[in-house]
């Protein structure tokens, strides 16, 4: 033991001391307190990465300490999001047999009725926005959410802790498929710790609950049963994904050139009788206007982090004397559509690393052109970057942080030129590494020492 203490000194300080972060952010860190929020997460950054390097040969090690990182949640209040009040509100719903999609929280209030326990703790905590409108969470997003309130019975805390242990059995199972899929690409099996042990990562997924890491788990699941060639249960996988977070639908178009039009038809087919099947139990009374109107919101009417958008908008106060929202967030997102059918025709999709290296860059576009961006929104592409050459998002995770400067202000207002710096960064990175660098560099550059780690083993 002492003899390990003293080969792992360095290592172990810079473990503690993420620890130490990881705790005073936990469990003493107002959201509004944006240069100890930004103190804390600078500093992890360095550590982690600092840890990542000394120990990215031992993938016991790496494991174990991303184990720990979450564990230190594990009984701590989300205090960046109140969107887990919202979940709990839902979860609870769906026990006492109640459609979540038919009315807001605000309507129940407004008629006098309180269905579930805790009712006005819960409807207090999510506060006007998320109680004025009607939820826009799929139905197996549901099924976890009323879990957790079952498991939770009537205590928040303990429902906080059920929705943590799924997102943290989520990212065991990504760490799973996850290394099987580098190996398949011969890539290096540590990088999915770039990932993992990435603090933007554990904060707002385990720490605040955001339900991007149990998506991704389905995703990255899914992908590496195309791999081996297993489209009927990549499929099902895949439709799991979406009836978690329906982002991942803009990857549908991609698979074809992967697939051939035969397959892929019946590939879509199945995912989307398997969707439809999710969806089935709430087709009642208002769902349909309810829930994609809830969508909408995200297009017309909620503005954060943005970047290409927030240009256009100024370009319209200049030319029409107000903002043009409503116009501007359908027009990019049909800007999006229009992007992912053109990255769904190049050849390159035909193999596995060029399918994922346009997964990765249509939910960066996405990002770019969408009117809102919240950090955790970088999960997806984050975790699509460690199976390419490409840094840039990695290089993002640390920058997005400076949005929570708006929490800190009152009426909660951005700062445009502290968002300006932070896409001025990721894009001139961005520039960089795909007008410097080649396929062959990348490719060079994965030989040699990076294959000697490979074959690590997690027992």
């Amino acid at each position: 033991m002492k003899k390990f203490l003293l080969l792992h000194k360095i290592p172990l300080l810079f473990f503690l001391s993420c620890c130490a972060f990881y705790l005073a952010f936990a469990y003493d860190l107002e959201r509004t307190d944006f240069f100890k929020l930004l103190t804390l997460y600078g500093g992890l950054f360095f550590l982690s990465w600092k840890f990542f390097q000394m120990q990215r040969t031992n993938l016991k090690i790496l494991f174990a300490a991303a184990l720990v990182f979450r564990l230190l949640f594990l009984f701590a209040t989300p205090n960046l999001s109140q969107d887990f009040f919202r979940f709990i509100w839902d979860g609870r719903l769906l026990l006492e047999g109640i459609n979540p999609y038919l009315m807001t929280p605000d309507q129940f209030f407004s008629s006098g009725s309180l269905p579930i326990a805790g009712a006005r703790e819960l409807f207090e905590g999510m506060g006007n926005l998320s109680a004025g409108n009607p939820t826009n969470y799929p139905p197996l997003n549901q099924v976890f959410f009323a879990l957790a309130a079952l498991l939770g019975g009537k205590s928040i805390l303990g429902s906080v802790i059920w929705l943590r242990i799924f997102i943290i059995a989520a990212d065991i199972g990504i760490l799973y498929f996850g290394r099987k899929l580098l190996k398949q690409l011969n890539l290096p099996e540590s990088n999915i710790f770039l990932y993992l042990l990435n603090p933007l990562i554990i904060i707002e997924l385990t720490g605040n609950l955001h339900f991007e890491g149990v998506m991704l788990f389905f995703m990255v699941a899914g992908l590496y049963l195309l791999q081996r060639q297993k489209w009927l249960f990549s499929a099902l996988l895949f439709s799991c994904s979406i009836a978690v977070k329906l982002i991942t639908l803009m990857f549908l178009p991609l698979l074809i050139r992967r697939l051939g039009w035969k397959k892929a038809f019946g590939y879509f087919a199945v995912t989307g009788t398997l969707v439809l099947l999710f969806f089935l139990p709430f087709l009642s009374g208002s769902f349909a206007e309810n829930f994609f109107s809830s969508i909408n919101l995200w297009f017309q009417k909620f503005e954060f982090n943005a970047s290409i958008y927030y240009l256009i908008r100024w370009i319209g106060f200049q030319a029409e004397g107000y903002n043009i929202i409503g116009y501007a967030g359908p027009a990019l997102a049909g800007l999006i559509f229009i992007s992912v059918l053109i990255l769904a025709t190049l050849k390159r999709n035909s193999e596995i690393k060029g399918l994922l290296i346009n997964m990765m860059f249509a939910i960066v576009i996405y990002l770019l052109l969408a009117t809102t961006v919240h950090p955790w929104y970088l999960a997806t592409p984050l975790l699509l970057s460690v199976f390419t050459r490409y840094k840039f998002v990695q290089v993002w995770s640390p920058m997005v942080v400076v949005s929570y400067f708006a929490y800190s202000q009152l009426n909660y207002e951005e700062n445009l030129w502290v968002i300006a710096i932070e896409y001025l960064i990721v894009l001139g990175v961005l520039a960089y590494e795909i007008f410097s660098q080649d396929e062959k560099s990348f490719h060079r550059g994965r030989k040699g020492g990076s294959e000697n780690f490979t074959r690590r083993k997690i027992s």
